[in-house]
């Protein structure tokens, strides 16, 4: 995970909550050079993440509220609705990668949830889950053994979250791991709307051999405030045929399965 960019999620955080900062408040913060603080700020100001006012880091509440604004008040259910037939169709893609006998984790998520209920019903598998729709999916596929991280519920994205579940999800391994995210950026990554998720989404990382992104065309360029991972530690993307084709390259050249349906 790269240190730069957990210390621009941070920063990002610092900004938003302090309602304005200077660089040398900042640099102090980070311990780190002002010259590499201005670096990190001049970054997200032409991204539009952040304002200069006076010498003064603002988050920038107007510009980003297309991207943003919807991270305080995140619902899956609103989520669900938009994009629907491609989420769809990527989940139903994505349910044809697995193989009798398979163990995954399937993370949280509005297409992620589609994969789930396209999982046919003579399917052996393992899954681990740790969402409240995704599990209803499963529970009558009587062929799917369950494994459920528990926890505290959060019932904007009927996510479960906590200590225990986390040490469950670090002590299971996976074949192959299917993740969702809110946004994906060349530059500052693969971000998701809600900080509670960080610390999940890392942790299936680690417990699985391969790690498959399942994102509709909606999101490419898109920053939310959390950050996750990088868009090389994917192996395979699958995602609708409204990827751009600057995407589209720039995927290809990182040596990532893209499947585009």
């Amino acid at each position: 995970m790269s240190k730069k960019y957990e210390r621009m999620n941070h920063l990002i955080k610092i900004i938003k909550d302090s309602q304005g900062a200077s660089a040398k408040e900042l640099a102090a913060k980070f311990n780190v050079s002002e010259m590499t603080i201005r670096r990190d700020l001049n970054q997200l100001i032409k991204q539009g993440i952040i304002r200069n006012q006076y010498g003064a880091f603002f988050y920038n509440f107007e510009t980003t509220k297309p991207l943003d604004h919807a991270d305080d008040h995140y619902a899956l259910g609103s989520a669900v609705t938009s994009f629907m037939e491609e989420k769809r169709r990527i989940g139903s893609f994505a349910a044809t990668l697995i193989e009798e006998n398979d163990i995954l984790i399937i993370d949280t998520g509005s297409t992620t949830e589609y994969l789930a209920k396209a999982l046919p019903s003579t399917l052996s598998a393992t899954i681990l889950c740790y969402n409240r729709n995704i599990l209803n999916q499963l529970v009558d596929k009587t062929n799917i053994s369950i494994i459920f991280a528990g926890g505290y519920y959060h019932a904007n994205t009927e996510m479960f979250e906590s200590m225990e579940g986390l040490s469950l999800i670090q002590h299971t391994r996976a074949s192959k791991v299917f993740i969702s995210a809110a946004g994906v950026h060349e530059t500052l990554g693969v971000t998701c709307a809600n900080n509670y998720e960080i610390a999940t989404k890392q942790a299936i990382f680690k417990s699985g051999i391969e790690k498959i992104l399942l994102i509709d065309s909606s999101k490419f360029s898109i920053i939310k405030s959390s950050y996750f991972a990088n868009i090389e530690d994917f192996d395979t993307i699958i995602t609708d045929c409204g990827i751009s084709d600057t995407w589209i390259d720039l995927i290809h050249s990182l040596q990532i399965k893209l499947h585009i349906v």
